[in-house]
């Protein structure tokens, strides 16, 4: 049973940090950092497909900095790339990036008022868990029966302290 709880407790905490990072990330406050899902192997083997990346924007970007890039939507994807050139054209920083995967640098220089942000931490593969929460499956059996089963271990433990009151007080 002890260890029913402690991993009860660890999940627990666990899906508390996430989701508050993820509520945390969507705000468009300036500064703020995104949690993003890598959807493609092109930072393979430092950031694999399916990992949640944490991007925070910075005032300076240097080359091996890791940087995301590019639209954030619905139906435009970022990239997360590698810094390795930078080049200074009419006073404004031209950055090449490529993924660690891939042969050659991307075709095309970004500004840095497309960077999204420098990488400062990515988990692995917890980005399928949150890909998957996204499915009407994947929210009922991550958040909805987890979120059931709390709720129902709560009130057995406040009927058992009311039915202990009553026998008190008999």
């Amino acid at each position: 049973m002890k260890i029913y709880n402690l991993v009860y407790n660890i999940f627990c905490v666990i899906l508390i940090i996430v989701v508050l990072f993820l509520i945390v990330s969507v705000f468009p406050i300036t500064g703020n950092f995104k949690v993003l899902v890598v959807q493609s192997g092109s930072m393979e083997p430092t950031i694999h497909t399916g990992s949640v990346v944490f991007v925070k924007p910075s005032n300076e970007y240097k080359i091996k900095d890791i940087v995301t890039f590019g639209t954030i939507s619905k139906t435009q994807t970022p990239t997360t790339h590698r810094i390795v050139d930078i080049r200074v054209q009419a006073s404004q920083p031209l950055y090449t990036t490529k993924g660690d995967a891939n042969n050659a640098p991307d075709q095309k220089e970004i500004t840095a008022k497309e960077i999204v942000g420098k990488v400062f931490l990515d988990i692995p593969y917890l980005g399928y868990a949150i890909s998957f929460a996204k499915t009407k499956l994947g929210f009922v059996l991550i958040i909805v029966i987890p979120a059931l089963a709390v709720i129902l271990e709560e009130s057995v433990k406040i009927k058992n302290e009311l039915n202990k009151k009553k026998t008190e007080n008999v």
